[in-house]
């Protein structure tokens, strides 16, 4: 059995130039972020209620914003401070030009409420931000960033809970909850924040078996439209904790902290298949009919990319990755028929055991890293990550693919490494099934339940693109979902992509009236507001 390359998918894309960023196209990217406590670790306080009215008075004249940063416990960064230029960041450059007027680095639920009272009473447009992935850079505003990155607190709750501060990242929720032996279901992008993942849904290597992110939320906190701190639950606010699981991150207020439900780890055994790209279209046609027939224990993902290496020795790639909660021996015994089934034997094969956060740091692309290691250096001085300039879509499929359907991935991957050298990217299939497909649409507000897989188009460049070099990629995107529109349906909302016409119905389908009542309940006047925020109105 060979040794497993040091090579995943984030790392692939990296190939597409000298100093291509990761896209990080396993993660699960929340549309916007969430704010959270600095008691996250405890259990929600009780409503409060200052002020309670909808109702507000716009004060004449520009914002004062030293009366803002004078009522809180965290700093307010301007353009005139220090780190403006960095706090204003995105992880994606393509939003480098972002440039709010000010940034408040929260450090509780009462810090929230007073940047949203702020915001309404001077009528200043703003989002929310956690990890700050938004595809579409919506957790940034020209107006108030709510960061509740300081809010990060992790801790376990009641039995079978934990307690998990909005600003959370992936890589430190798992190595915290992994040495108490349990996990929570979630994206592999280590810097992603928990909230943008949580409340778009959360897709990740356990979620066949334990369901998506938003499938695990038992309770939050979130800080209304009208600057009220509420707990929600089954029991309060129950169509808030519906519209919460899965309805999109910024919609209907500022969540500051979630308890989820955790699972015992099991054992975990990883998988790599790498195949000649000649038999592409063998391997994701076997790859589509094989994995609705696999046990929910397994996540697979099948994996064709482009490096943006045109002449290299290998720029084009043929892989399928997988994690079982289970034993290699019962891994091996699965992924045998799918080898037997594309008919061409594997370039490279690996089948092997894995701890829990060792598992999590490779899918991460962080393998023989720390997790110190696995942070942006503006997270953690020892961080080694960079950030990533990149553009995505996404489809559903909720049968395999006919012959022509296949090629025309084929041939689209391939034209890549051709029509934007230097570029890497390409499509990623990632399974869905198991608990995730035995829950109804309805009974949360993530509708698509019925997926075989979830497609990721998505192309990176280097430092320093050109205008031209990105809209070469987003014409390469949107030609290819034109070419696989025959096939697929649906999009996302988690990969948000600002160029999506009737995003409304693709993001959430049958559940978007009751979405829009939940909008109308909450946000009456729609100040929680973005390109493709929920409307209040389907007028």
């Amino acid at each position: 059995m060979a040794s497993r390359p040091l090579l995943d998918r984030r790392q692939f894309l990296r190939r597409g130039g000298s100093a291509v960023a990761a896209v990080g196209t396993a993660a699960l990217l929340g549309s916007l972020a969430g704010c959270s406590d600095t008691n996250s670790g405890s259990a929600h306080p009780t409503d409060t209620t200052s002020p309670t009215s909808t109702t507000h008075t716009t004060v004449a004249g520009p914002p004062d914003w030293s009366v803002l940063a004078a009522t809180l416990s965290g700093p307010l960064v301007l353009p005139t401070s220090p780190s403006y230029a960095t706090t204003r960041r995105l992880y994606n450059e393509r939003f480098d030009a972002s440039a709010p007027a000010a940034i408040a680095l929260c450090r509780s639920a009462s810090d929230v409420q007073r940047c949203v009272a702020f915001a309404r009473q001077h009528d200043v447009p703003m989002a929310a931000r956690s990890g700050g992935h938004s595809y579409g850079g919506y957790s940034s505003v020209p107006g108030l960033v709510i960061d509740v990155t300081s809010m990060a607190g992790v801790s376990l709750g009641r039995p079978g809970t934990a307690v998990v501060g909005a600003g959370a990242r992936l890589i430190d929720i798992y190595s915290t909850l992994g040495s108490s032996g349990v996990l929570l279901p979630g994206g592999s992008c280590p810097t992603v924040g928990i909230a943008g993942l949580a409340l778009g849904g959360g897709i990740g290597v356990f979620g066949r078996k334990f369901g998506l992110t938003c499938d695990n939320m038992a309770s939050l906190q979130v800080v209304t439209a009208d600057a009220r701190v509420l707990t929600v639950s089954a029991e309060q606010h129950d169509d808030l904790l519906w519209a919460s699981r899965g309805g999109g991150g910024g919609n209907f207020g500022v969540v500051t902290s979630f308890t989820f439900d955790v699972h015992p780890i099991p054992d975990i055994a990883l998988f790599t298949l790498e195949f000649p790209w000649g038999a592409a279209a063998d391997v994701l046609g076997a790859w589509q009919h094989w994995m609705p027939g696999t046990p929910p224990e397994l996540w697979s993902n099948c994996q064709l990319l482009s490096s943006g290496s045109a002449g290299g020795a290998q720029p084009t790639t043929a892989k399928v990755t997988g994690v079982l909660a289970g034993t290699p021996a019962t891994l091996s015994g699965l992924i045998a028929p799918l080898v037997r089934a594309v008919g061409t034997a594997p370039t490279y094969q690996f089948v092997g055991p894995e701890s829990y956060l060792s598992a999590m740091l490779i899918e991460a692309g962080c393998e023989n890293s720390s997790v110190a290691a696995c942070h942006l250096p503006s997270q953690n001085p020892a961080g080694t990550l960079s950030r990533s300039g990149f553009a995505a879509k996404s489809n559903y499929i909720d049968a395999a693919m006919t012959p022509a359907g296949l090629q025309v991935v084929v041939d689209a991957v391939s034209s890549l490494d051709q029509s934007q050298p230097g570029s890497g990217g390409g499509l990623v299939f990632d399974s869905y099934g198991g608990v995730i497909n035995q829950t109804s649409p309805a009974s949360t507000a993530f509708v698509h339940r019925s997926a075989v897989a979830c497609i990721e188009y998505s192309v990176s460049w280097g430092a320093g693109a050109t205008e031209a070099v990105m809209a070469a990629a987003n014409a390469w995107l949107q030609q290819t979902q034109t070419q696989l529109a025959p096939y697929t349906h649906g999009a996302y909302q988690n990969y948000i992509d600002p160029t999506l016409a009737d995003w409304q119905q693709e993001y959430y389908g049958s559940n978007l009236p009751r979405l829009v009542e939940v909008k109308r309940t909450y946000d009456p006047d729609d100040i929680f507001h973005f390109a493709q925020s929920i409307p209040t109105s389907l007028s």
